[in-house]
C-alpha cells in the first residue's frame, strides 16, 4: 500500500519551485562569480585523471570486443566505424556522467547537506546572502560548463585508445581503423555528444544540489540525501540519454 500516492507530485512540484529560485538567483551576479570559478576547478580540473581512465578502458574495451565479435568477411574498418560511434554517440557522455554523479554529485550534496544541518545556510540567509546563488549556481554553472569539456577528453581519450589497442592487440591497420573512423562522419555527432553532457551536467547539478539543500537534521539525513541524490541523479541521467536519443537520433546519420 503506498503511503501517499501524491508523493511523487509533490516531489516534482517541489522540484519546480527550487528551478524557479535558481532562475531568480542567477541574476545575483556578485554573489556567485567568484565561487563558480572554484566550483569549475573542483569539478573539471580534479576530474580530469578519473574522466580520462575511464575513457582510456572504455576505448580498449570496446576496439577489442568489436574486432572478435565480427565474422568473417567483414572489412576491419568497421572496427574505427563502430568505435567511434559507440564512443563519441553514447560510451563517452553517459559513462562520464554516471562517473561524475558518484564523485561530483555525491560530493555536492554532502556539502550542501552538512551546510543545512549545521545551520550554515540559516546563517547565510541572516547576512541577507541569497544560499541559492551562493550554493547552487556556482555548481549549476560549473557543471553546465565542465561536464561538456570532460567529455570531449573522454572523447578523444578513448577513440585514441581504441586505436592504440585495435594496432597493438588485434590485426587491424592503423590505416583501416582510420578510415572506419572517417566513413560517414558528421559534425553534428561531436555536437550530439556535447549537448549530451550539457544536459547531464545540469541533471548532475540539480538534484544533487536539491538533496543537499532539502537535508535532514543530523548524519544520518545527509547520508541519506547523499544516496538518493545519486540514485536520483543517475535515473534521470539514463532517462534523459534515451529521450536525447529519441528526438536527436534521426539527425546522426551523413
Amino acid at each position: 500500500m503506498i503511503r501517499d500516492p501524491l508523493g511523487p507530485f509533490r516531489k516534482v512540484g517541489k522540484w519546480g519551485y527550487f528551478a524557479r529560485d535558481i532562475g531568480i538567483a542567477i541574476g545575483d551576479v556578485k554573489t556567485y562569480r567568484s565561487e563558480t570559478i572554484r566550483q569549475m576547478r573542483n569539478m573539471g580540473v580534479d576530474s580530469l585523471p578519473l574522466a580520462a581512465i575511464v575513457a582510456a578502458f572504455i576505448g580498449a574495451v570496446t576496439a577489442f570486443q568489436t574486432r572478435y565479435q565480427l565474422f568473417g568477411g567483414v572489412q576491419l574498418s568497421v572496427v574505427g566505424l563502430i568505435s567511434r560511434q559507440s564512443i563519441i554517440l553514447e560510451l563517452g557522455p553517459l559513462l562520464t556522467g554516471l562517473v561524475l554523479t558518484g564523485r561530483v554529485g555525491a560530493r555536492m550534496t554532502a556539502e550542501i547537506g552538512t551546510m543545512r544541518v549545521t545551520e550554515q545556510i540559516d546563517a547565510l540567509e541572516t547576512l541577507a546572502y541569497d544560499p541559492i546563488a551562493y550554493l547552487v549556481v556556482p555548481r549549476m554553472i560549473a557543471a553546465l560548463v565542465m561536464l561538456p569539456v570532460l567529455t570531449i577528453l573522454a572523447d578523444f581519450v578513448g577513440v585514441g585508445t581504441a586505436m592504440f589497442t585495435a594496432v597493438t592487440a588485434t590485426d587491424v591497420t592503423g590505416a583501416a581503423f582510420a578510415e572506419g573512423l572517417r566513413l560517414s562522419f558528421t559534425p553534428f555527432q561531436i555536437v550530439y555528444s556535447v549537448i549530451k553532457a550539457f544536459i547531464f551536467g545540469g541533471a548532475i547539478a540539480f538534484f544533487c544540489s536539491y538533496e543537499g539543500y532539502t537535508a535532514n537534521v543530523g548524519a544520518e539525513g545527509v547520508g541519506r540525501s547523499t544516496a538518493q541524490a545519486v540514485v536520483v541523479t543517475s535515473v534521470a541521467i539514463l532517462v534523459l540519454d534515451a529521450l536525447t536519443a529519441l528526438l536527436l537520433a534521426p539527425y546522426l546519420q551523413a
